[in-house]
């Protein structure tokens, strides 16, 4: 026969296991003990359309490593225009988005490794604790402001060019 104590603590550490995973995944603990704003990185990428003339340029933090990624904007009042966050990955996959305690609406714009855009989405502010999420496929996801793609023409299949310092993901 089994002690109820050890039952009662092998449940105890599963549940606290559980919790801990739990708040690396979701993103809590970032949000709780978040990236300091000096630690991004800046990086100037320019839009192109398919004949190669240049559409726009956005000054961007980049988002490059895991907590950067997952507070993302949340920390942020406003961005400001040819401002936005260039989030980078590790590979080219498919990713979902979300507009975690967000004060402004944006376009959220994904870039495949050949710098294609591949996926762009108009987001909205969420309304409640309802996050839907924005999945698209690519290597680097672009935020700026909402209605910059439709301002400054950007469509799928036009290059966002992504300089050298913005190609690697630190983790």
């Amino acid at each position: 026969m089994v002690d109820g104590r050890i039952v009662w603590g092998f449940g105890i550490c599963l549940l606290l296991l559980v919790g801990g995973v739990y708040a690396v995944q979701s993103g809590l603990l970032y949000q709780l003990n978040p990236p300091d704003a000096d630690s991004y990185d800046r990086v100037t990428v320019t839009a192109y359309d398919g004949n190669g003339t240049e559409l726009a340029t956005v000054e961007a933090l980049v988002a490059d490593t895991r907590p950067k990624r997952v507070v993302g904007l949340s920390n942020t009042s406003e961005l400001g225009r040819g401002e936005g966050m260039l989030f980078v990955h590790e590979e080219v996959g498919s990713y979902g988005y979300v507009m975690r305690e967000m004060a402004f609406p944006l376009d959220i714009v994904f870039v495949g490794a050949d710098e294609r855009v591949t996926t762009i989405h108009h987001a909205a502010v969420p309304e409640g604790d309802y996050e839907r999420a924005y999945r698209g496929r690519g290597k680097w996801v672009l935020e700026v402001p909402r209605g910059w793609t439709n301002r400054t023409g950007v469509a799928v299949g036009d290059r966002i060019a992504i300089p050298e310092a913005a190609h690697d993901a630190s983790g």
